[in-house]
């Protein structure tokens, strides 16, 4: 099965969920990496480590442009190789290229799965993660975005010798970025792509500190409820949940967090659930693994000092 799998931009490595994304696309068949713009020599050369032999990017400099020089770049190459899948992240950004380009193609597009078959059958959350629904698309060619976690690791591809070739993009006029600011990275990892996450809620009463000390014990990253970045306590860039983001790690720990349908719909998928929370009916308990009753500043210090204890 002919697959592209799409990424809008390359670092110098791929992030946990483009490697993820990539193995998915290599487990359907021959898979092409199609870029939103031009990716440095280092990048291509980690494609190749991860098995992909073809990469697709801009002719031109597209990295001024919004949506719609991206989405121009995924057309000309779906026109050109005739996939059966089109692949990406659930980022805002990738999932309006995709939808752009297959409206375009008038081709199908199902967005935000949470897990991808081997006939291209999708699993999707519904009702902010309380069931699931399971889509198909019928059209020659369906886009897709998937959800962080959406796909088991799968073994290591043999290395390729990626090629990179160009695509000839038309210029298009309009609004266009003037610049561009990083967000500042702290040690932590990324919450979308941790593998441990430590998230802390209204229980915090806006002192995350318990929280940051479990997750520094843990190696883990800081995630928050939508109550917790809201109020300014932390950046909503940690928010997990229906309108933040969706995390699938192996462990889990809700701190302070009652459990409102919203913030389950970000992490229900996670491997274990810990919950720490003073009130016992709290909605939380009933998806956990494990539940603490107690106050998060005496358990999370307590957790942490004796992982470093053991550590030692």
């Amino acid at each position: 099965m002919s697959t592209i799998v799409y990424f809008d931009a390359l670092g110098e490595a791929p992030g946990a969920a483009q490697r993820e994304l990539i193995a998915a696309g290599l487990g359907l068949g021959d898979a092409t990496v199609v870029l939103g713009t031009a990716p440095s020599a280092a990048a291509v050369s980690a494609l190749g480590a991860l098995g992909v032999a073809r990469v697709l990017a801009p002719a031109s400099d597209a990295s001024t442009s919004l949506a719609l020089a991206q989405a121009d770049a995924l057309l000309a190459a779906v026109r050109e190789l005739g996939p059966r899948a089109v692949l990406s992240t659930a980022t805002p950004r990738e999932t309006e290229v995709l939808a752009r380009a297959a409206a375009l193609s008038e081709s199908g597009i199902i967005t935000g799965a949470t897990a991808l078959g081997e006939d291209l059958r999708v699993t999707k959350s519904v009702l902010a993660g309380s069931g699931r629904s399971q889509a198909q698309a019928t059209t020659p060619t369906v886009f897709i975005t998937l959800k962080s976690g959406a796909q088991a690791p799968a073994a290591a591809p043999a290395p390729a010798e990626a090629q990179l070739s160009s695509i000839e993009v038309p210029a298009r006029s309009g609004a266009v970025i003037t610049s561009r600011t990083q967000r500042a990275r702290g040690g932590r990892p990324e919450v979308a792509d941790a593998s441990v996450v430590v998230s802390g809620g209204r229980g915090t009463d806006g002192d995350f500190a318990a929280v940051e000390t479990l997750a520094d014990a843990l190696g883990a990253a800081v995630g928050a409820s939508r109550v917790a970045a809201d109020a300014g306590w932390v950046g909503h860039e940690l928010q997990v949940g229906q309108t933040g983001k969706t995390v699938s790690p192996q462990l889990y720990v809700a701190a302070g967090i009652s459990g409102a349908v919203q913030h389950l719909a970000g992490m229900r998928t996670s491997g274990t659930i810990v919950a720490v929370n003073t009130d016992e009916d709290a909605p939380i308990f009933e998806i956990a693994d494990l539940g603490i009753v107690g106050r998060l500043e005496d358990v999370l210090p307590q957790a942490a000092a004796e992982i470093e204890r053991r550590r030692a």
